[in-house]
């Protein structure tokens, strides 16, 4: 077993991996010096341990303690460079606009003009009288450090974070819920699998329920050369279809080439502006999407489809609603040629159907009743297909009336997937707002407002809050009627009260990464302290260019006034941006820092604070990319000499840019002055400066995560169903939920799969 990617793993679950037994722990031992040794090293990056971990580290080698050091100092950021642009920048350094225009003159004419000053390594003439250099770590006209810093503060945090003992056992479980998970992974629990899946064989009797995790196994097992095994969760042709798009595109969701193309070209215009940049992203879309396989593949793709437990009429109607990808498709993998071959009679037939289009669609049945207002017909339709049903409810009771579409769709309620009804009682309230912008992520990755349906107008404020109570009422009592036909022997449960604060994952995933946590978007971090440090480290291992990253916080105060901390701005009321670096040093990165002040923001009535990062002069923000904030009760030290203000004990939360991240812009948490809270989120915009950050659709997602069901609102009806007496403490109770619990989420989500 590869025990460092195993590491990585446990420690986004709060835990530290050794391969043991729980049994062999000597629970009376005397923690040695090299284990007293470790338990420093992890004191200065923020981890204190449990008990149980203090105990068994007693019997691991002092050369594997070392490992996991480095292993946690990787993660952590301790061998970065945290240097800024600015010493000491917590006191502004004065530049002002005129420094910049003076400069560039100086730049242009030269000595010749009568400039004098003092010419940098960059060769940038800085005249007398404008920027004051003994101030800055690099040039503060183009942003390119000269200086690194080699060390970063540790152990000032006020809050140590416990890790636990992870045995194997508790690793293959991991593996198990994140197979076994009730919705669609996010960034970081794929990475975690895809980890997992080199490291462990799958289990035999795995039901993996979300499309998109089986489209990551079969593309691990394919890489593995076991494409058979894949053939027990491809049901249905539309399966296959979106496994080979997946393989081409990354995406599990299968729209037409030409609007992936028209896709991709219209993100790049956003991201770079120029004519030639956008054709070119188009091309490369196209070339990507060329249909080439080898015969090993056309082999695998023509066993799959022979192999569907469906009839014939079933699978082309299947494939109907993707007829022209299908056309290509069938060319492009000589499927043909391989229906005459022998053993090969099912896929035969199902060609045959589908080119003599001998089926009939129940989506062309569908329309017709609407067309013709049928609303007996489109209901008992739609009911043939609960999942359907659900995702076209709102719609449908606005068109044909609420009271005769929620009666027909009770009938089948408890047919429908539990993340599916969930999200139904969690976008009730959005959509039945006629002033509400809903908020939209399509699969470019970029967030877009949505306008209110129109048929909203035809009924009174009465009519449509009645129409969100009925929906909310609904999904409740089918979940407390899951819940109640769940066995249990258990007769009292705790639910950690940090567990109302923390929406149900469904419908919001990250497409960060986490490698110290696992916390669910709309998680609120309170603040410690009167300062929060923003952070942002980039081009750790890239070779030295021109690589412009920024960090940005925007203020709202009252009357509808904005402040702005960027580079462009460096001191505002409440906030101090350390300097705007343009350019990277050779493979060490660079960073910048915001410092907020709680006190000056409270004084001003600010409301809410905006984090973002932008990428200035790339496509997209920089792979492996560090965000997040530190906060401490304690003050946090910053370095006069080369401007370090970064430790790792101070971190409450970061996020990694993965490879798949295409946004140029970012929001990634907002901070509720008056309550001191900071709300983790992640809205992907595509702008170069704070400024293109939608405003509307910020409000729009907090909204959402706001109006989300609670997972301790959804543990308290599982109480009430069951008839669980509540009770203090973990350690009394039958079923504990804890905030470690928590921390994954796919265990979270089996409350969605009735386990």
């Amino acid at each position: 077993m590869n025990n460092n990617n195993l590491t990585k793993v446990a420690l986004r679950y709060r835990a530290v991996f050794l391969d043991i037994s729980r049994e062999d722990i000597n629970m009376t031992s005397e923690p040695t010096l090299p284990v007293m040794a470790f338990i420093a090293r992890l004191k200065e990056n923020g981890f204190c341990v449990s008990e149980e971990l203090l105990h068994a580290l007693n019997g691991i080698p002092v050369s594997r303690l070392a490992e996991i050091t480095e292993c946690i100092n990787d993660v952590m950021g301790v061998s970065l460079n945290w240097a800024s642009l600015v010493k000491g920048w917590n006191v502004p350094t004065g530049e002002t606009i005129a420094d910049h225009i003076v400069t560039l003159m100086a730049n242009i004419f030269g000595e010749e003009a009568g400039f004098t000053g003092t010419t940098l390594p960059c060769e940038h003439l800085i005249p007398d009288g404008t920027f004051p250099l003994e101030r800055y770590n690099g040039c503060p006209f183009c942003g390119t450090p000269f200086i690194t810093a080699d060390f970063v503060y540790k152990g000032q945090g006020s809050k140590l974070k416990e890790l636990r003992l992870f045995t194997v056992n508790d690793i293959k479980h991991v593996f198990t819920t994140l197979l076994s998970s009730a919705t669609p992974l996010d960034a970081t629990q794929e990475e975690s699998l895809i980890q997992l899946l080199q490291e462990f064989p799958l289990p035999e009797d795995i039901e993996i329920p979300i499309k998109e995790t089986i489209m990551l196994v079969i593309k691990q097992l394919s890489e593995q050369n076991k494409a058979e095994e894949a053939s027990r969760w491809l049901k249905t042709p539309t399966d296959v279809l979106r496994y080979l798009w997946y393989e081409k595109t990354g995406h599990v969701k299968i729209i037409e080439p030409k609007t992936l193309v028209t896709h991709a070209s219209r993100l790049y215009y956003h991201m770079w502006g120029p004519l030639d940049k956008s054709m070119d992203a188009a091309k490369e879309m196209k070339q990507k999407l060329m249909l080439k396989y080898d015969r090993k593949a056309c082999l695998r793709v023509a066993k799959w489809l022979n192999a569907m437990p469906m009839t014939a009429q079933q699978a082309a109607e299947n494939m109907n609603p993707k007829r022209g990808m299908w056309v290509r498709m069938i060319r492009a993998l000589r499927l043909g040629e391989y229906s005459r071959k022998k053993d090969f009679g099912h896929l035969a037939e199902i060609m045959d159907v589908f080119y003599k289009q001998d089926y009939s669609t129940w989506q062309g049945q569908v329309d017709m009743a609407r067309k013709e207002n049928d609303t007996d017909r489109v209901l008992g339709l739609l009911k043939e297909r609960p999942g359907m049903f659900a995702r076209c409810l709102f719609a449908t009771m606005l068109r044909f009336g609420s009271e005769k579409t929620l009666t027909a769709f009770e009938e089948i309620a408890d047919k429908i997937p539990a993340r599916l009804l969930l999200s139904l009682g969690n976008a009730a309230e959005s959509y039945f707002d006629p002033k509400m912008m809903r908020l939209a992520r399509p699969i470019t990755g970029v967030s877009h407002t949505i306008q209110a349906n129109k048929m909203l107008a035809l009924y009174g404020d009465a009519d449509l809050k009645a129409m969100v109570e009925k929906v909310n009422s609904l999904y409740t009592a089918s979940m407390a009627n899951r819940f109640a036909a769940m066995k249990t022997e258990a007769k009292t449960i705790f639910i950690d009260p940090n567990l109302y604060h923390i929406p149900v994952s469904v419908g919001d995933r990250s497409t960060t990464i986490q490698d110290t946590s696992c916390a669910l978007m709309g998680t609120r971090f309170p603040v410690e302290g009167d300062a929060v440090r923003l952070f942002l480290q980039w081009g750790k291992g890239m070779h030295a260019q021109r690589l412009d990253m920024d960090l940005s916080a925007r203020i709202t105060l009252p009357f509808n006034k904005v402040e702005e901390c960027a580079y462009y701005n460096l001191t505002c009321v409440g906030a101090k941006h350390s300097g705007d670096i343009r350019a990277i040093p050779e493979m060490v990165g660079t960073a910048e820092y915001i410092e907020l002040s709680l006190p000056e923001l409270e004084k001003a009535e600010a409301k809410y604070v905006i984090f973002t990062c932008n990428a200035y002069t790339a496509g997209s923000l920089s792979p492996n990319l560090v965000v997040g904030w530190m906060d401490s009760a304690f003050p946090m030290k910053l370095s006069e000499k080369k401007g370090v203000a970064y430790d790792p004990s101070c971190v409450q939360h970061m996020v990694r840019i993965s490879e798949s991240n295409l946004s140029k812009g970012l929001v990634f948490g907002v901070l509720d002055v008056p309550k001191r809270e900071i709300i983790w989120l992640e809205m992907p915009f595509t702008s170069q400066t704070l400024r293109g950050a939608n405003g509307e659709a910020i409000e729009a997602l907090l909204h959402k995560l706001e109006s989300k069901l609670s997972v301790g609102e959804l543990l308290d009806i599982k109480a009430k169903a069951q008839q669980l007496a509540m009770v203090e403490s973990a350690d009394e109770a039958d079923e504990a939920y804890t905030y470690e619990w928590a921390l994954n989420p796919a265990e979270v989500t089996k409350l969605l799969s009735g386990n």
